[in-house]
C-alpha cells in the first residue's frame, strides 16, 4: 500500500472563517483528524463523515496523549495510506511543536506539508483592535510562551523583554502571569504599561480585560477565565481600550434616551 500524506494544518485563534481557505480543502480531504484541545467543535464540525477522529488535546498538568505517542500516530496512520491532517489551534510553527511533528515524519520518510494558519497572537489582537506594532508606540513585536515544561521557572531574558517600545504578547501565562508581570516590571517595565488578557478570542465567547500590569495578575484571577488565555503587554493596548471606553459611553448614553 502506498504510504499516505500528512497536512500539519493551522485552525487559527477560533472563528471557523478565519481558517485559510487550503486548510479547509485538507480537512474536507482527510480520512483521519489528529486535533488538539483548542480547536473549536465549530472548526470540527467540517470534518467529513466516516473520517477517523482522534483527540491528543493537552491541558494545563494534564497530558493524556504524550507527543512521541502523537508523532506515531500520525506516522501508523500515513504508513496505512491515510490522508492525515494534523489539526492544531493557531499556527503549527508558532509554540504548536509541529516542527517536531515534521522532523519525525521527515525521519520516517512520510510526505507532508505545511498549511499556516492565522496565529493567536493576530487573531485576537486585531479583533481587539489592537495594531500590535504602531507608530510612535511600538517598533516591534515579540511573541513568548509563557508556560514551561514540568513547571519549572520561566527561563526567559526578562531585561530585553522590559522594552517599553515593544509590544510583548504571552501565550499560555495565565498560571504564571504573577511570574510574568512581577519579573517584568522588576528588570524595568512600568507597573503602569497597559495590558489586555483575552479568553476564547476571535470567538463567540471571547472575553476580555484591560488592566495595568501592576495591576494584571489579580484582575486576572479574579476574572475566573473559562479557556485559552492570551496576554497583550504594551502601550499599543492603550488604543483598544480607549476605544472600547468611548464605545461603551457611547452605550450608556444611547439607553438613557428616552423616545
Amino acid at each position: 500500500m502506498a504510504v499516505g500524506k500528512v497536512f500539519l494544518v493551522g485552525a487559527g485563534p477560533g472563528d471557523p472563517e478565519l481558517l485559510t481557505l487550503k486548510a479547509v480543502r485538507a480537512i474536507g480531504a482527510a480520512d483521519a483528524v489528529v486535533y488538539d484541545q483548542l480547536v473549536p467543535g465549530e472548526i470540527l464540525s467540517l470534518i467529513p463523515d466516516g473520517a477517523a477522529r482522534i483527540n491528543v488535546g493537552k491541558r494545563a498538568g494534564c497530558h493524556p496523549v504524550p507527543q512521541d505517542e502523537i508523532n506515531r500516530i500520525l506516522v501508523r496512520l500515513a504508513r496505512a495510506g491515510r490522508v492525515v491532517v494534523r489539526l492544531k489551534g493557531g499556527d503549527p510553527f508558532i509554540f504548536g511543536r509541529g516542527f517536531e511533528e515534521a522532523l519525525e515524519l521527515d525521519s520516517a520518510r512520510v510526505p507532508y506539508e505545511v498549511v499556516p494558519g492565522i496565529t493567536s497572537a493576530q487573531g485576537c489582537a486585531a479583533a481587539a483592535s489592537v495594531p500590535l506594532t504602531h507608530r510612535g508606540l511600538a517598533t516591534g513585536v515579540r511573541y513568548v510562551t509563557g508556560h514551561c515544561r514540568s513547571n519549572q521557572p520561566l527561563a526567559l531574558d526578562w531585561a530585553s523583554l522590559a522594552d517599553a517600545d515593544t509590544t510583548l504578547v504571552v501565550y499560555m501565562g495565565l498560571a504564571n502571569i504573577d511570574e510574568i508581570a512581577s519579573n517584568l516590571i522588576a528588570h524595568g517595565l512600568s507597573s503602569d504599561t497597559p495590558a489586555l488578557a483575552i479568553c476564547q478570542g476571535t470567538t463567540l465567547r471571547e472575553r476580555r480585560l484591560f488592566a495595568s500590569l501592576g495591576d494584571l495578575p489579580n484582575a486576572a484571577r479574579t476574572a475566573e477565565f473559562a479557556g485559552p488565555v492570551l496576554f497583550i503587554i504594551g502601550r499599543v493596548v492603550a488604543i483598544a481600550a480607549e476605544r472600547e471606553g468611548r464605545a461603551a459611553a457611547a452605550n450608556t448614553a444611547t439607553m438613557g434616551v428616552v423616545a
